[in-house]
């Protein structure tokens, strides 16, 4: 090595030589590479400092502690944005972190290493993919926590066989392993909307998180970089996450013609998607590709949530009975939920809802010595969606 060593020229792009100079004259305008013109300053100011250059901000690491310099001055950008005309102003913006440390840089890798891991892991978050890029959210994490499969109105059968699918999945890896089958699952949830999708995905997130597979949801493939990349990004992160969830919602919205071919080979391709349950909805099962919707390989199990019938009616209406058995100020008798569940033939589960929720609404709000009785005002608000529903219908 020593003899190869002497062969060449040891050029070093921080050292202090003509052909640096020359090269920094010539390729380094003020405006070219900031954060290099920045290093360069900084090696200057500080020589017996090693630095250490990142986009990570290793300020968010909780075990982090910071003192603001009080001599040093706020630097900000302030932008005018049209949004009214549609201007883009920047893109891919970045900031860019120098950490420099009194001695070698084993200390600052360090630190930006940890940074870098807490990062990518979740704290009461849920990873969401939309437009081009993954961000973890609090506000869904939050969201999701007050669902629970005592609120999801299905029977008990089909709520079993949801069940089983789902987190069988997870505990079934030494089986498929034996049989020599990709360890993966696809499940559909389709139907007609209001009747269970919404919040049996809620329910899903919530708890194959709380039992350490990440929940990943998807809002969009759609981006500058393109549909195509989007999804690479979407498959490479859940590989990478594996065991996981991932939530694709209104499926026929997702899949186009466009970037059909290229999903198929991300979902069940040259590439292993070994952990990877997914789970996609749709209100249209009609308007998938038989692709999606007939091929096993790629969406195994599709789950028929319908309109409900009067026994499911009859499961909801006294639901809502539990609820307010504790309310003094409401008779809410068996007959009535009988009633509720023969006169509300058609409604989806979301229709039901707004039958009671509208109904406790206006009694809340009644002004006068008139007030309608429970049962009147739950019979009035029924009748009102039952003619919406017909217009709609019609």
């Amino acid at each position: 090595m020593s003899s190869l060593q002497d062969d060449f020229e040891d050029i070093w792009a921080g050292g202090d030589n003509e052909f640096h100079r020359a090269w920094s004259e010539q390729a380094s305008a003020k405006h070219a590479a900031p954060s290099l013109a920045a290093a360069n300053a900084l090696n200057k100011i500080y020589p017996n400092h090693s630095l250490v250059m990142t986009t990570q901000d290793v300020l968010r690491l909780p075990e982090v502690h910071s003192t603001r310099m009080t001599d040093a001055p706020l630097l900000t950008t302030t932008r005018v944005a049209l949004v009214s005309r549609g201007w883009l102003l920047g893109f891919n913006i970045y900031v860019m972190h120098f950490v420099l440390h009194e001695g070698p840089n084993e200390h600052p890798r360090a630190l930006v290493l940890a940074a870098g891991i807490y990062d990518q892991d979740l704290h009461e978050e849920i990873w969401v993919f939309n437009q081009g890029f993954w961000t973890k959210s609090h506000a869904l994490w939050l969201d999701v926590q007050s669902a629970d499969w005592k609120d999801v109105i299905l029977t008990d059968e089909f709520k079993t066989a949801l069940k089983k699918d789902v987190y069988g999945f997870f505990k079934s890896e030494p089986i498929y392993k034996e049989l020599a089958i990709p360890w993966k699952r696809g499940i559909i949830m389709w139907g007609p909307p209001g009747n269970g999708k919404t919040i049996s995905i809620k329910v899903i997130m919530k708890t194959c998180d709380a039992l350490g597979f990440a929940p990943l949801y998807v809002k969009s493939f759609q981006s500058f970089w393109g549909e195509e990349t989007s999804m690479q990004d979407v498959f490479t992160k859940a590989r990478q996450l594996a065991p996981c969830v991932m939530v694709l919602e209104d499926l026929d919205a997702l899949i186009n013609d466009r970037n059909r071919s290229f999903f198929f080979n991300q979902l069940d391709g040259l590439q292993g998607n070994d952990g990877l349950l997914v789970i996609g909805t749709t209100n249209h099962l009609d308007r998938l590709d038989p692709g999606l919707s007939s091929r096993p390989s790629r969406f195994d199990r599709k789950y028929l949530f319908d309109d409900p019938s009067r026994d499911a009616r009859l499961l909801y209406a006294k639901w809502w009975q539990d609820k307010l058995q504790n309310n003094t100020a409401i008779d809410y008798p068996d007959a009535l939920v009988e009633e509720v569940a023969d006169t509300t033939a058609g409604f989806s589960f979301a229709y039901l809802k707004e039958a009671f929720v509208s109904c406790l609404v206006t009694l809340a709000g009644w002004e006068g010595d008139d007030k309608p009785a429970f049962s009147d005002a739950l019979r009035k608000q029924i009748k009102m969606l039952r003619k919406q529903l017909e217009s709609v219908q019609n």
